[in-house]
């Protein structure tokens, strides 16, 4: 929320495709985070054209460094029994 996500949008997060609270380039940077972090899908051609006609390179290049950041501290955090804060509830069925 620091970043300008409203609580709104927080929740709706599970739902980010389908939700009116996220423009076309947050829907395209969570499509993006969501296909590199499942390990059954990968971003292909498509998506990737699309994030380089909406991103210059340094922000693609920043975003991407952020998603594997963030799959690096997710992993790190369970190797370690690291509970979560609570902060994000996920939906059951949702990874």
């Amino acid at each position: 929320m620091q970043e300008g996500l409203s609580e709104e949008q927080v929740a709706a997060v599970h739902d980010y495709a389908a939700s009116p609270l996220f423009n076309r380039r947050e829907k395209l940077a969570l499509t993006y985070a969501e296909r590199i972090t499942r390990s059954d899908q990968d971003a292909d051609g498509a998506l990737f054209a699309q994030l380089e006609a909406q991103f210059p390179p340094a922000a693609l290049v920043e975003l991407t460094a952020t998603i594997a950041f963030e799959n690096f501290r997710s992993k790190f955090n369970h190797a370690l029994l690291v509970e979560s804060n609570g902060f994000c509830l996920l939906k059951k069925g949702r990874v």
